[in-house]
């Protein structure tokens, strides 16, 4: 039984002891910057150095995080000149979405020079896409796709172990960063998981020809060459590691005649089981009904051959993924020379009208209505329609119930921001990322505006020149 934080240090532990038994004496590095929902794994660590310790394990909190990511960077550095006091230095890198953000410097610098071979690096990307303690929703794929680093998404606490395992094998082969995705649902659940240090067996690829050179992490690199390999070699080996090891599965066939295929990861994969499960679809339902559905590990770089072996026969391809499109994206790109390709729809329906808004969450009621609808314009299925009513009679139930009862965010009792956000008379202010945001809520204290995390009160120098106000005050810090 363990919280997703707590299996984060476990992930540490296990790959230790899966290096000792390959005979390598690696140890391990964990640094980043606190921030929900990643804000807990520092004093997890601390927690562990009892376990840590023992097995070479350190951690290093973060001054901030694009330090923490070069600090990273340094440890993958560690042996290639000879002077390494171990074989390999695995890594781990934390950050709330706005630390990725600010960290795409780094990013993209360190995983262009790679990792080292016995060493690997896990990027853990706290997203918050409910904006439930940030300033703004944020979705980190695209900043890690942008700086050229495959991603693993999690759909819940086991896989947070199994693919930390797997994603550490990766950057070792690849000798590319690899993002871990980690929202609440999978990094602040807690629950049973098997920890088993031999659970994931690495299968190394046979369809990829190494470069001469290797891929990892070398001494005198020229950016050139690091360009070069990124785009013609470590892509691609990182496809052929997830394919090597069936990191992407289809988990319903269809049947004989599937005509509807799902594609979806992580958390909405989750939700996409639920919407299936209220509407009675199982494993016999589905190949009746020739629904196929697949489970993405890697979200990016998507691999081809899954694509192609499981859009085989469909008519249509639902996309069913929170914030923009990036499965759906890739979707349309490797299937757009197919004239046999499905229609493939996500963000918008078959019509151009928005089907899984790119803002806000998907919830299981939302899929299971777009999915229902048009499952039964393939095939009849009284089950399937009389649910179907059930869920769109509770949404509609839902929409038209009136709020008993409403209040406002406020300060918790005692809490010195019910105090200090208190204004002079005229006065007036910016919030910023803390609990004094709340102070927005309360229009008689005259604050207004933000900025982002580490910026609160700079607007102030751009906007006083051209302003009649001489002061504002800035709230800041947690």
């Amino acid at each position: 039984f363990m919280t997703g934080t707590q299996a984060i240090v476990r992930l540490t532990l296990m790959q230790r002891a899966r290096d000792e038994r390959e005979g390598l004496n690696t140890a391990g590095y964990v640094t980043g910057y606190r921030g929900s929902p990643v804000g807990g794994l520092d004093q997890q660590f601390m927690r562990s150095v009892k376990y840590t310790e023992p097995a070479n394990v350190r951690f290093e909190p973060g001054i901030n995080e694009d330090l923490a990511a070069t600090a990273i960077w340094g440890a993958q550095q560690a042996e290639m000149r000879g002077e390494g006091a171990y074989d390999g230095v695995f890594s781990i890198w934390y950050g709330k979405g706005p630390g990725v953000d600010r960290t795409g410097d780094v990013l993209r610098h360190a995983n262009s020079a790679g990792s080292s071979k016995y060493g690997g690096v896990l990027a853990l990307m706290g997203d918050d896409h409910g904006a439930e303690s940030s300033t703004v929703p944020h979705q980190s794929e695209f900043a890690m796709m942008d700086a050229m680093i495959p991603i693993l998404h999690p759909a819940g606490l086991q896989e947070i172990l199994d693919y930390g395992v797997y994603g550490f094998a990766l950057s070792r082969y690849s000798g590319c960063w690899v993002g871990l995705k980690c929202v609440h649902d999978n990094i602040e659940s807690a629950g049973i998981a098997d920890g088993s240090v031999d659970r994931v067996k690495i299968n190394l690829p046979k369809d990829f020809e190494m470069p001469e050179g290797g891929l990892n992490i070398r001494a005198s690199d020229d950016r050139f060459e690091q360009e070069y390999r990124l785009h013609n070699h470590k892509r691609y080996a990182a496809v052929a590691f997830a394919r090597a090891n069936k990191l992407d599965k289809i988990i319903l066939s269809g049947g004989k005649a599937p005509k509807i295929g799902i594609v979806s990861t992580g958390k909405s994969y989750l939700d996409v089981r639920q919407a299936l499960d209220d509407l009675g679809i199982d494993e016999v339902a589905s190949s009746k009904l020739g629904l196929r559905l697949l489970k993405v590990a890697m979200v990016w770089p998507l691999d081809p051959q899954i694509v192609d072996d499981f859009t085989k026969g469909l008519d249509l391809v639902i996309a069913v993924e929170e914030k923009r499109s990036l499965l759906e994206t890739q979707l349309r790109e490797q299937l757009c020379n197919d004239a046999a390709a499905p229609i493939v729809i996500g963000k918008k329906d078959e019509k151009g009208n928005t089907l899984f808004p790119a803002w806000g969450t998907l919830e299981p009621n939302q899929i299971a209505i777009a999915i229902a609808e048009r499952l039964l314009k393939k095939r009849k299925s009284k089950p399937v329609e009389e649910r179907l009513g059930v869920i769109k009679a509770s949404m509609a139930s839902i929409s038209n119930s009136p709020n008993l009862a409403e209040r406002i965010p406020y300060f918790c009792s005692g809490c010195p921001h019910n105090s200090s956000t208190v204004l002079p008379e005229g006065g007036r202010g910016y919030a910023g990322i803390g609990c004094h945001w709340m102070v927005q809520y309360i229009p008689e204290r005259n604050t207004e505006g933000a900025t982002h995390m580490g910026g609160e009160g700079a607007n102030w120098i751009g906007e006083a020149p051209f302003s009649t106000r001489k002061h504002v005050f800035q709230n800041l810090g947690d």
